[in-house]
């Protein structure tokens, strides 16, 4: 069983499932995560397959979640966000948003532990 907090937003553009997000511009919305420096608060889960802006969306906020991989990833590495919001390597001066549960490549979806925007270095 895994367990995590989930809180409900508004999608500030289109979201895809297991994707890192961050606050939109406004109160109450969330977009997709496009940069290691971006100050990721948490993970998309099933809820936002093929999300419109506007639509409500579940976001995972701490605990045991999945995530989409941008490229390899090995079991304990820190991981942060790339351009499209999928996981990857966290290093030097990354905000952290996840710790790799088991390892994998570009394309996967794999379990991680949300530790939101803690420093990579």
């Amino acid at each position: 069983m895994n367990s995590y907090l989930a809180k409900n937003y508004r999608a500030a553009a289109a979201l895809a499932a297991y994707r890192i997000v961050k606050f939109g511009a406004a109160d109450g919305e969330v977009q997709h995560a496009a940069a290691a420096a971006d100050a990721s608060i948490g993970i998309t889960d099933r809820s936002a397959t093929d999300c419109p802006a506007g639509a409500r969306v579940d976001v995972v906020r701490t605990g045991l979640t999945l995530v989409e991989y941008g490229g390899a990833v090995t079991r304990g590495q820190l991981l942060t966000a790339d351009a499209q919001g999928r996981a990857v390597a966290a290093a030097g001066a990354a905000r952290v948003i996840a710790v790799a549960e088991v390892s994998g490549v570009a394309g996967d979806v794999c379990l991680v532990l949300i530790a939101p925007s803690s420093a990579a270095a």
